[in-house]
């Protein structure tokens, strides 16, 4: 199983949180990916410094805008799963 962690904290939650959280699930459930990609938050990754929002993907960390959201999803989350 692939795990997805969004940063939900202050700095992140300015930075789109919220659109990236509300985009991985739509995708997710688009693809039928329910059961390969588990979805969930956590508070400050300690990254507030970065670019984009922190996402951690099977324990390594990413910055993602949201409107590259789709782009990330597809390479990174599902091309990592494979």
């Amino acid at each position: 199983m692939t795990e997805v962690i969004v940063c939900v904290g202050s700095s992140c939650h300015i930075k789109g949180a919220k659109r990236v959280v509300e985009g991985l699930a739509k995708l997710i459930k688009e693809k039928g990916l329910e059961e390969e990609i588990r979805l969930s938050g956590s508070f400050c990754m300690g990254r507030c410094v970065e670019d984009g929002v922190s996402v951690k993907v099977n324990g390594e960390i990413f910055f993602v805008e949201p409107e590259s959201l789709e782009k990330f999803f597809n390479e990174t989350v599902i091309g990592g799963a494979k």
